[in-house]
């Protein structure tokens, strides 16, 4: 081939641009070349990073800034605001690429299926996630009029559900939290948030870094009943082999055995009570319905038969998130992910000419960020292989210009890599005015203006 490889990468999250990263780094990048765009339906790149990271977590935010590094490199381009299918769909694509590669993330909350989960004053932690990281979809406003919540889940996701719930409006005021979460979070009337998990200290999902922020708010009195720290077998062995798992257990078992303090805001983590029902009355939630539940030797749990009912207003479910169904590719309903041999995407059990996938589409809601790069060099290496071997059929317009064309005759009023960068200084100086790093502008046309698409 005497043209460079060209590559679709859709969604440009951290999992498309470690794709990219890998592409760029490959030894095809050296000859013929690599020619790769990314296909963003925000008008903003990075995804979860911007719109699924808690905003008083600087830490993780930090990995933007390895990511721009990708970002700026010149064989990437970036085509922000344009949605899959809408305004281009996989046969477009085809016609313009040797390979496409979907990283389209998850952003919806995973079903839990109890009595009374619809209820008014129960939601989704992805929804409750979108609202305050300021995502151009969702409503501006926020119900934060219960003084009790609960939250079901024990990952990281949870925590920073609760967390969020359980600080004061100013101490997230320094991060980059829009205006119109902050006047949210000023009338939240939480005063006790009770975090639920089915199972024990061994098995809770949290990262132990995530687990100790909690305590850091002087306005957050974090509280872990004593009968709530009980091992068997099989929970000791976690604990033997997984260093994270014994780290959090470890923390538990310290805030179990002090006393309670007199911060203002109550934060519970109970263990070994699976929730049955979410309770109403009048259509509003009125209670949280749980199952005790105990160890059965392997790190398990069975039910106990006894059942209590938690004074709650709102309940918030962080049971993991789920895909959106991409058109024209095969969906499994109950992983949410599309199938797929090492990133080869499978229909009916054989590879789809020239479609890869990465990150959550292609493996589940499951890891840290980080874990995406393995993920990325996998479907990479295929694709690279399958391209070695002439198993990627030429696109009838491989010209860089020929998608340039096709959006501009539809009127797709996209971004570009030099818009984001515009929309960034637009953001940082709407922080600077404040004293803060950033301000995030959460309008979408705002977004737009700001990076002059």
């Amino acid at each position: 081939m005497t043209r460079p490889v060209r590559v679709a990468i859709v969604g440009a999250g951290p999992a498309g641009i470690y794709a990219a990263d890998a592409l760029l780094k490959s030894e095809v990048a050296q000859g013929p070349g690599v020619s790769i765009d990314l296909f963003e339906r925000m008008p903003a790149p990075f995804g979860l990073i911007r719109y699924g990271v808690a905003p008083d977590h600087p830490r993780i935010k930090g990995i933007v800034k390895a990511l721009h590094q990708v970002l700026d490199k010149p064989q990437l381009r970036l085509f922000g605001n344009v949605d899959y299918p809408r305004d281009i769909n996989l046969d477009d694509l085809r016609s313009f690429y040797d390979a496409v590669i979907f990283s389209t993330g998850a952003e919806a909350d995973r079903a839990l299926d109890i009595p009374g989960i619809g209820l008014e004053g129960s939601y989704g932690a992805a929804d409750f996630v979108s609202w305050y990281d300021g995502h151009p979809e969702v409503p501006r406003t926020w119900p934060l009029e219960a003084e009790k919540v609960a939250v079901l889940g024990v990952g990281n996701v949870a925590l920073d559900v609760a967390r969020i719930l359980a600080k004061t409006a100013d101490e997230l005021l320094p991060t980059e939290i829009p205006a119109n979460v902050y006047e949210g979070l000023k009338a939240n009337k939480a005063l006790e948030v009770h975090v639920f998990g089915r199972r024990g200290p061994a098995q809770a999902k949290f990262s132990p870094m995530e687990l100790r922020e909690l305590d850091h708010s002087p306005n957050i009195e974090v509280i872990v009943n004593p009968e709530d720290i009980d091992y068997d077998e099989g929970s000791i062995a976690t604990r033997r082999e997984n260093k994270q798992a014994n780290m959090v257990a470890s923390t538990l078992e310290n805030w179990a055995i002090r006393d309670v303090g007199d911060r203002p805001h109550k934060l519970f983590l109970h263990f070994f009570e699976s929730p049955v029902e979410v309770v109403g009355e009048d259509g509003r939630v009125t209670a949280l319905r749980t199952e005790r539940t105990e160890l059965d030797g392997t790190g398990n749990v069975k039910g106990t038969g006894r059942f209590t009912d938690w004074d709650v207003r709102s309940v918030y479910r962080a049971v993991g998130y789920y895909s959106d169904e991409l058109p024209k590719l095969p969906f499994d309903v109950a992983s949410g992910t599309v199938p797929h041999a090492e990133g080869r995407v499978l229909d009916g059990g054989a590879p789809m000419t020239s479609v890869y996938v990465t990150g959550w589409i292609k493996r589940g809601p499951i890891g840290l960020i980080g874990h995406t790069k393995g993920d990325a060099n996998e479907t990479v290496a295929c694709l690279l292989a399958d391209q070695a071997a002439g198993r990627l059929p030429a696109p009838a317009e491989p010209g860089p210009d020929a998608v340039v064309d096709f959006l501009e005759q539809r009127g797709v009023r996209y971004t570009t890599k030099d818009g984001w960068h515009r929309l960034d200084a637009h953001e940082q100086a709407l922080g600077a005015e404040q004293g803060r790093e950033r301000i995030k502008v959460v309008e979408r046309d705002g977004m737009l203006d700001a990076s002059g698409a």
